[in-house]
């Protein structure tokens, strides 16, 4: 099943506290719940677009926070859950779901605390705000950064992909070059410059150290093309690397490859990597080749030790 969303996870959470009648450390009452709601160990392992966390463990936190903001559920040391006396009580009616709508209606608490969070357009634009209980599978505010963040890459990768299309052919090698030292390949960004002008012959656009020492040489062929790449394509650059008694090779396009050229390439005997792309925008996003930062946003966090310590 699909990983639940956090206000899908306040009723088990609560059940499970109300089970267990004594404090349980959070991770371990992710696992019972997870348990309960079957989910699958590969919805379990999913993480976060950031790696920071798993989906589940993000959700299971913010459940537990608009939990705690209701009184249902406290924490008395850090990482710890043990279920309220007026949570016990609201078990009692047998609820047939815990969200948001249920806590604000009935938890002068919660309510509270939600009207305390700004909407970004109510300070930008002097709207009213809108209430982020109406919607029972809103996402945490941490899907919501994650997914912006997502969207806002997509839309970056099909801009570069546009530019790149629009590219001197000449240029895009230079770029791919770029690309590949940035990752860590070659010597110093000079010489990998001079590899590149003088390699282009036999079928390969340029040629890359794969280590700071220059102990092995990668190929590389960068074709700037609309049209989705094919088997043939790849057989010549695989018989330009025979030709240079060579065994790595990368072939790097603006477009895509077959499913013939997919399968070639795997077939060989040669280490071939293919990178279409969707890939090759989503590289330059990652190692910061074609863009710059226009703005960081650093979220925090409480410090529990800080407090512990005091």
């Amino acid at each position: 099943m699909p990983i639940p969303t956090y206000q899908e996870m306040m009723l088990p959470l609560l059940r499970i506290l109300a089970e267990a009648n004594t404090e349980l450390r959070r991770k371990d009452a992710t696992k019972r719940v997870a348990d309960a709601m079957g989910i699958t160990e590969e919805d379990r392992a999913s993480r976060m677009p950031s790696g920071t966390q798993t989906h589940l463990f993000n959700r299971m936190g913010w459940a537990a926070w608009s939990l705690q903001q209701a009184g249902l559920l406290e924490k008395p040391r850090r990482g710890g859950l043990l279920i309220t006396e007026e949570g016990k009580k609201l078990l009692e009616t047998q609820p047939p779901l815990i969200d948001n709508n249920l806590l604000a209606a009935n938890y002068p608490s919660f309510q509270k605390k939600i009207s305390q969070i700004p909407s970004p357009d109510v300070e930008k634009k002097g709207m009213q705000p809108t209430s982020p209980v109406s919607d029972p599978s809103a996402l945490t505010p941490t899907d919501q950064i994650e997914q912006a963040e997502l969207k806002l890459r997509a839309q970056l990768a099909s801009d570069l992909l546009d530019l790149m299309s629009r590219m001197d052919p000449y240029r895009f090698e230079q770029l791919v070059v770029d690309l590949l030292f940035a990752m860590g390949y070659g010597g110093s960004r000079a010489e990998a410059a001079q590899v590149t002008q003088k390699s282009n012959d036999g079928g390969i656009d340029g040629i890359i150290s794969e280590d700071r020492l220059g102990l092995d040489v990668i190929y590389v062929q960068a074709k700037r093309w609309q049209s989705t790449v094919g088997r043939e394509p790849i057989q010549s650059f695989v018989g330009a690397l025979a030709g240079k008694h060579a065994n790595k090779g990368v072939f790097i396009t603006t477009s895509d490859f077959h499913k013939n050229a997919i399968d070639y390439a795997r077939g060989v005997t040669h280490k071939i990597i293919l990178i279409n792309g969707q890939r090759l925008a989503e590289l330059m996003i990652e190692h910061g080749v074609g863009v710059s930062t226009v703005r960081t946003i650093a979220l925090k966090r409480v410090d529990s030790d800080y407090f512990e310590d005091a």
